[in-house]
């Protein structure tokens, strides 16, 4: 076997096969020369998906004759001014999006610099280069690439439907359009605009903040919040949703370096960090964060598409990722997602229309519940609501409070609340389940975590692996004011538990945290572990559904909840309270 050259066809279509691998990284490269270009508005038309034609147009400082005679060839590019890669500050620079596009189709190049006669056009057909000749166009750029992959018919056969080619292009052009909210957007499939974006005016954190609303929706704006923070030189912005604002995947967090969109392990290990104990490990929070780095700091040099970089300080930029959110989350205190009194007055309405019958009143339902209104049997009892508590008169508290005043206990479990202004339900448990979370977590920052000695030691029989497994981390239990030792194969003895959590159960208590300790990952650090722990104690230790409670004690939960950070959530991401405004009730009963 002997080693040759490669002919520069084959050369060509191996690098582009490394850039270009469907229509979106096609769409996404030449988007980048636009803005790189300065570019202040921007059009894209797919036609069939991209298969049969890419076309990007924009208004940016064009090309002269020469330059676009170079921009075809392989590894030019006008954005290493210094031919350093240590200080790139463009979203390109590698020099070979055109020459990849150009071996994967039939790709046409007509641009016009501000100051020139003319336009000029270059065409490139399977990396067949035609000669620069002048045409008809205005200031900017517009870039065509036809029959994608018509020299590589292998590849076509990897490509999605159209609607899936177009969606993953929408997807790129969205991202980009996040970090640019200067520059206006619009992408069609020839027959409607599938995405328009106008250019938004002000400064760069408001016009952020629209961009996002035009994107991902006024929802996420209502239920996000502003992030802002630097360290070291580094400087961090955007915004991050709610806890109770949340989605059960992570397609959508966004996360930008630069200004260049990027997919890193690094931050989303950051977000679940920040999010611990404040979400269900299988829900994401949806955010779109922005960092600003030195570019000697960061290597985009790892990959030809550009979306993966490597930090030369990745602890530093994951502490500070983690250390805004945190701050910022705790800063929310009991705010809760708008969403979550959405979706309890959408349970209410009913999906059809009604069937009025003469009494005015809907049949279904009469018809349905009409066995609940019967006349009950001596001896038994209705459910109720508890509209006073141990003989108290609940309507004496003041409604001038964040989240009211107590009115009843449902079922021992729902506490209403009465605002000035609307109704507040409070699902006890869970509520009551964050309170004592944030009370050990701050015993556990100051060292003071109070404990409680038991009279008689509780003896906890379980299976030997367990039991080691409890043993192994009796310091860090310790921490937590659990103390445990060993009672022989297979048993764990009880004698001091965490003061605030009351009358608990140990035998539960330990069977759970043995559990949980085989799930959880032996390589996390000290802190997330004493973090995981406090949660699951938390829970054993806070006010459970079927207890009742008096007035005095609803009121005091719900003050509580008042001055606690992420009291608007559960341990586990669930909410702890659904808010209805009065006017939302009134439209309920059509009195609006």
């Amino acid at each position: 076997m002997t080693i040759r050259l490669l002919p520069e066809a084959i050369v060509n279509r191996i690098a582009a096969g490394e850039v270009i691998e469907r229509p979106a990284s096609v769409v996404k490269e030449l988007v980048e020369n636009a803005i790189d270009a300065g570019a202040r508005r921007i059009e894209i038309v797919l036609a069939n998906g991209g298969h049969n034609l890419i076309s990007v147009t924009d208004d940016g400082t064009g090309m002269t004759e020469t330059e676009l005679a170079l921009s075809i060839e392989r590894h030019a590019t006008s954005k290493l001014t210094d031919d350093s890669l240590q200080q790139i500050a463009t979203l390109g620079f590698r020099g070979e999006a055109l020459p990849s596009i150009g071996a994967a189709g039939r790709l046409t190049i007509t641009s016009r610099t501000r100051n020139a006669a003319s336009a000029f056009s270059i065409s490139v057909e399977g990396s067949r280069k035609s000669e620069v000749m002048p045409a008809s166009h205005p200031v900017g750029t517009r870039v065509e690439l036809r029959d994608l992959f018509f020299a590589t018919p292998a590849r076509l056969k990897f490509l999605k439907t159209p609607q899936t080619e177009l969606h993953h292009a929408v997807d790129v052009v969205r991202r980009l359009a996040m970090a640019h909210p200067e520059t206006a957007f619009q992408l069609s499939d020839e027959k409607r605009s599938v995405l328009q974006l106008h250019a938004n005016q002000g400064e760069l954190f408001d016009t952020r903040a629209e961009r996002l609303a035009q994107i991902l929706g006024r929802e996420f704006t209502e239920n996000a919040l502003p992030i802002h923070a630097a360290r070291e030189g580094m400087t961090l912005s955007g915004y991050a949703g709610l806890p109770t604002f949340n989605r059960a995947n992570a397609r959508m967090q966004y996360f930008f370096v630069n200004g260049r969109p990027v997919r890193d392990a690094l931050f989303h290990g950051a977000v679940r960090a920040a999010y611990q104990d404040l979400l269900a490990r299988d829900r994401h929070p949806v955010l779109a964060l922005f960092l600003e780095i030195p570019p000697e700091r960061v290597d985009v040099n790892v990959h030809p598409a550009k979306a993966e970089v490597r930090f030369r300080e990745a602890g530093l930029v994951r502490g500070l990722f983690v250390g805004a959110l945190r701050h910022a989350l705790h800063e929310a205190g009991h705010r809760a997602a708008s969403t979550v009194s959405q979706v309890a007055l959408g349970a209410f309405r009913p999906e059809t229309p009604p069937v009025m019958t003469e009494g005015h009143a809907p049949a279904c339902a009469l018809n349905e519940r009409a066995p609940a209104y019967r006349p009950r049997l001596p001896g038994t009892e209705a459910p109720h609501a508890r509209p006073e508590a141990a003989g108290e008169d609940v309507g004496e508290a003041t409604t001038d409070h964040p989240l009211g005043a107590a009115r009843a206990q449902l079922h021992e479990t729902y506490i209403v609340a009465q605002t000035e202004d609307g109704i507040v339900f409070v699902d006890q448990h869970a509520a009551h389940e964050r309170i004592v979370l944030e009370r050990m977590l701050e015993g556990l920052q100051a060292n003071n975590v109070a404990r409680q000695i038991l009279l008689i030691p509780e003896v906890v029989e379980m299976t030997e692996a367990k039991a080691a497994r409890v043993l192994e981390r009796a310091d860090e239990l310790a921490e937590l004011g659990l103390i445990v030792e060993s009672f022989g194969p297979g048993a764990v003895a009880v004698r001091e538990v965490p003061a605030i959590l009351g009358d608990v159960n140990p035998q539960g208590l330990i069977q759970d945290l043995a559990d949980d300790l085989e799930e959880f990952e032996d390589g996390a650090s000290l802190r997330d572990r004493l973090n995981h722990v406090a949660a699951t104690m938390a829970c054993h230790g806070s006010v459970r559904a079927g207890r009742r409670l008096t007035a005095d004690e609803m009121n005091a939960l719900l003050r509580q909840m008042e001055t606690t950070p992420h009291a608007g959530q559960c341990n586990h991401g669930r909410p702890t309270y659904v808010e209805l405004k009065l006017q939302d009730i009134e439209r309920l009963f059509g009195r609006r």
